[in-house]
């Protein structure tokens, strides 16, 4: 192994170790708020409202929401660990020593995305495990499950890097998932069946990326879907490459990181 190859991977490992770390060491503030978020709707719309409400695509309302509101817990998750722990290498300076060490800009770019993934994954897998308190779950297809989770986490790293790359200050971190995130979340099918909706909306709605994430999640889990999973998993692939090329001209240049 070269001595490049070998700095990068050292690199890689320890950005890695102190993302998890820090989501792990302060997990009253990172993984127990989700749990006890996502329990509440499956009490609320799950239970209550659900009961009124009926099967929704063949199945009870509440097995059609859980795929949604696992994902809705990963996406917020990746994307908030990212945003606030880049930005707070910012705000403290300490970006600066690794930009200019010899670690590739790539190497940087993953460890963090690779933390976020890890923290949205874990949040997910809690959130799983609380739904089957409430209802039971089959996994339809295993390979569309993965795959889909992985990219949205993934998708949402990188939204959450180039944020905190742009942000200049910690109330610029929260106007994105704010003003953005939340209502494409909560407009992304997590509660609902586009089909319910006229077909104006139900083609607007195609315009919304986390529609097809939370579907091609459903389909995975239930089976169902209100879209096309080839053409959602070649958008989510499409997203992934161009926003990482994105990440790593903004290190490269040094936007927003250098004094």
């Amino acid at each position: 192994m070269s001595v490049e190859l070998r700095t990068n991977w050292v690199a890689l490992n320890t950005i890695v170790y102190r993302e998890v770390r820090r989501f792990l060491r302060i997990w009253p503030q990172t993984l127990l708020p989700p749990a006890i978020t996502m329990v509440l709707y499956f009490v609320i719309f799950g239970n209550l409202i659900g009961r009124q409400i009926g099967d929704m695509g063949g199945f009870t309302y509440m097995q059609y929401i859980v795929p949604g509101l696992i994902m809705m817990s990963v996406i917020t998750n990746s994307y908030g660990n990212v945003v606030s722990s880049f930005f707070g290498s910012k705000f403290q300076r300490s970006i600066e020593e690794l930009m200019v060490s010899p670690v590739s800009p790539h190497t940087i770019l993953v460890g963090y995305v690779l933390g976020g993934v890890l923290r949205g994954l874990a949040v997910g897998v809690i959130v799983t495990i609380l739904s089957m308190f409430f209802t039971d779950l089959q996994v339809h297809h295993l390979g569309v499950t993965v795959v889909v989770v992985l990219l949205t986490a993934t998708i949402f790293s990188l939204l959450g890097f180039v944020n905190a790359v742009f942000a200049r200050n910690f109330d610029d971190i929260s106007i994105i998932p704010t003003f953005v995130l939340t209502p494409l979340t909560y407009l992304g099918g997590v509660f609902y069946s586009i089909n319910l909706l006229p077909p104006f909306w139900q083609t607007v709605s195609l315009a919304n990326p986390v529609l097809h994430m939370v579907n091609s999640f459903r389909y995975g889990i239930l089976g169902v879907s209100d879209i096309s999973i080839g053409t959602a998993i070649t958008f989510m692939l499409v997203a992934t490459a161009v926003l990482y090329m994105l990440c790593v001209r903004l290190l490269v240049s040094g936007r927003g990181m250098r004094a």
